[in-house]
């Protein structure tokens, strides 16, 4: 069973009609026990980090959160999922995220040609070997949302990098922990093989 967490962010059910798709059996929960008990677990989420820090704080997720990364079972961030998992943003200056992997998230910035909000199809590269994306082939295309990327701290985590007026790092993997900037539910066949893939760890 794969715990998909509710706090009230948006994009939770275009990730569960993706995991339906695949025929995975998902749960929509934000109670400890069921997520705790999941063999998987997946934070989406469209927004302010604030707002959702604000919120997985209300609902007393922060702490079941952390103590599903330490479990050693997969957890997946997808986009401000992503960005939750990290120690700061930009865009909320002076909340702390998770802080369950090390950078801080920055504003994309202002590039003559370019938009904020970044939307739509950018080309990903995998500056190493990561099993979220086996079988996926350098340049792929995939669907980003976002105005704020991730700058880690530790760049042996990065799994994929985009280029949007600067090196997004794109996608991350750490032992049990793996996270997305871009969308995988709504990057067609290979965002849907990116989530076989976690689902087959």
């Amino acid at each position: 069973m794969i715990a998909i967490i509710d706090y009230d962010a948006g994009n939770i059910r275009n990730v569960e009609n993706a995991l339906h798709a695949l025929a995975e059996e998902t749960v929509v929960t934000r109670e400890p026990e069921t997520i705790l008990r999941a063999e998987r677990c997946i934070l989406p989420g469209v927004g302010a980090f604030g707002d959702a820090m604000e919120k997985l704080h209300g609902f007393g997720l922060v702490p079941v959160l952390r103590q599903y990364a330490e479990s050693g079972k997969p957890f997946l961030g997808i986009c401000l999922g992503l960005q939750l998992l990290f120690a700061s943003s930009e865009e909320s200056a002076g909340v702390p995220g998770l802080g369950l992997l090390p950078g801080t998230v920055r504003r994309l910035p202002e590039t003559p040609g370019l938009k904020i909000p970044h939307i739509g199809w950018n080309d990903i590269r995998f500056p190493r070997e990561s099993r979220l994306f086996d079988g996926i082939a350098d340049g792929s295309y995939v669907y980003f949302v976002h105005s704020y990327y991730l700058q880690a701290g530790d760049e042996s985590i990065v799994a994929a990098t985009t280029e949007y007026g600067t090196t997004v790092h794109a996608a991350v993997e750490k032992d049990n922990v793996f996270a997305c900037q871009f969308h995988p539910e709504k990057s067609g066949d290979v965002g849907m093989k990116i989530l076989k893939n976690f689902c087959r760890l």
